[in-house]
């Protein structure tokens, strides 16, 4: 059986972050973790554009066109949606989870789901570095990991 598994390494690959400006705070948080695991792992910090949007809402129309640009070996989806007392929350996570998985269906590249729904603002401080870890961080190793299988699989192909 012959086993095909993406690394780590990001030396001369290019990511987009697309990332939400609402619940700032914690997006901020999200998009040093992402950041701070690319460079880590090779890749070039003027290799990395940070695209911020609205909200959530607006995060899987802006990661079509990043995905479609043909620029970017990767792109990860940060943003932060908490629960309040209204169902516009089911609504926003929803369609924000929704569309990023209809467009990682489509692209040519991978698009990473990094975007917390959280009932309090303290969960999402835990997620993002706090005592839950980074979830930030975890999505751009998904990327890299997934722009390097989705390579050998191209280069297998031909």
């Amino acid at each position: 059986m012959r086993e095909i598994r993406g690394g780590l390494d990001g030396k001369g690959k290019r990511f987009a972050i697309v990332a939400s400006r609402f619940n700032e705070l914690v997006t901020e948080r999200l998009v040093a973790g992402a950041r701070g695991c690319f460079v880590q792992h090779g890749v070039d910090e003027g290799a990395i554009d940070l695209i911020w949007v609205p909200g959530a809402w607006e995060i899987p129309p802006a990661v079509r066109r990043v995905a479609r640009s043909g620029r970017y070996d990767g792109v990860v989806a940060v943003g932060c949606v908490i629960r309040g007392e209204t169902p516009h929350f089911d609504y926003v996570a929803g369609g924000a989870a929704n569309g990023l998985a209809a467009i990682a269906l489509e692209a040519d590249i991978p698009v990473v789901f990094g975007v917390l729904t959280t009932d309090t603002p303290d969960q999402a401080l835990a997620r993002a570095g706090g005592k839950s870890g980074n979830k930030g961080w975890d999505a751009a190793l998904a990327a890299l990991e997934m722009a390097d299988l989705y390579g050998k699989l191209e280069r297998d192909r031909a």
